[in-house]
């Protein structure tokens, strides 16, 4: 395997039982094999996209005053601005190469959430930031909770399991900027190898290369998805909750070589979370005589505040 898995979204959609079968067993497959898929027939439209890519890339040209002011104190990085080298990957102390903006979830005022989210930043330079991004953001939700209802049916629960979790969740939405390298970084990369946190992460096809996937036998493979694709992957919630049936593949954003330095990258990943409160126990479907309970049981909100502080986002 050189790439990743290619599945059609609109096999799951479709009228015909087995065009919908097939869609759960590839995806389901491919996540027990490499933990990654490229998805096609999103709900993504592509004139959304390319409104969302200027919109980050006015948002990321502002000097960088302007965008300081939006980063607030106090959230870990939950809502607007996170500047250059705050974030690393975990177990590392060098920050990686990029700077950041995170929107979050906007839930329905009948959500009964047992805990309130911080409100989104709003940029003031730029009149449609704020509703290009969530707009981006409720059409990738979607897209994630038919994934997790294929998901769903090939673990063998009830395919709306994830439904009540995932609607009004956590999640984020992740503008990315690697800027041109200018010197030889020391020790540093665009993104250091990691897993996600989350249950799943939908990626925006990025405006450059440097992704790559590391395979079970642990060589490294770029993932090179078409450009109307979404790169979907497993995070470590999922990973935990399926009891590593499904796999949280360790990926990285590699530097580009020399003569490409003075390309920018840009990068949209949505981080599909649960609320809070969501049980990751290792589900008895998962369970078997070889493959024994793997993890202490522990909730959603629980697991991602561990994680922050061991990426450096927040204090412990």
């Amino acid at each position: 395997m050189n790439n990743i898995p290619s599945v059609d979204l609109s096999d799951f959609l479709s009228d015909d039982p087995s065009r919908k079968q097939k869609f759960v067993d590839e995806i389901g497959k491919a996540y027990e094999e490499i933990g990654f898929v490229a998805l096609k027939n999103h709900f993504l439209s592509e004139t959304l996209v390319e409104q969302l890519y200027k919109e980050i890339k006015n948002f990321f040209a502002l000097p960088l005053e302007d965008k300081q002011k939006y980063e607030i104190e106090g959230l870990g990085g939950q809502r607007g601005y996170i500047s250059f080298g705050k974030e690393h990957a975990k177990g590392k102390k060098e920050g990686d190469l990029k700077e950041f903006w995170h929107f979050g979830q906007e839930p329905d005022t009948d959500a009964n959430l047992i805990e309130e989210y911080p409100p989104n930043v709003i940029v003031d330079e730029l009149k449609d930031f704020n509703q290009t991004g969530m707009e981006a953001y409720r059409m990738l939700e979607k897209t994630g909770i038919y994934v997790l209802r294929a998901l769903a049916i090939y673990i063998g629960l009830d395919e709306h399991y994830f439904d009540h979790w995932a609607s009004n969740g956590n999640s984020i939405l992740r503008p990315i900027h690697y800027p041109p390298i200018t010197s030889e970084p020391k020790g540093a990369v665009r993104a250091g190898a990691h897993g996600d946190i989350n249950l799943i992460t939908l990626l925006m096809g990025a405006s450059t290369g440097g992704l790559q996937v590391q395979r079970k036998d642990g060589e490294w493979i770029d993932a090179i998805p078409q450009e109307d694709e979404l790169v979907i992957n497993v995070g470590d919630m999922l990973e935990r909750h399926t009891n590593n049936k499904l796999r949280s593949t360790i990926h990285k954003v590699i530097n580009p070589p020399k003569e490409q330095w003075d390309n920018p990258r840009y990068s949209i990943p949505f981080f599909m979370h649960p609320r809070s409160d969501m049980k990751l126990d290792c589900l008895e479907e998962c369970i078997t005589e070889d493959n024994p309970k793997q993890y202490e049981d522990i909730t959603a909100g629980d697991f991602l505040h561990q994680r922050l502080v061991e990426i450096g986002l927040i204090k412990k």
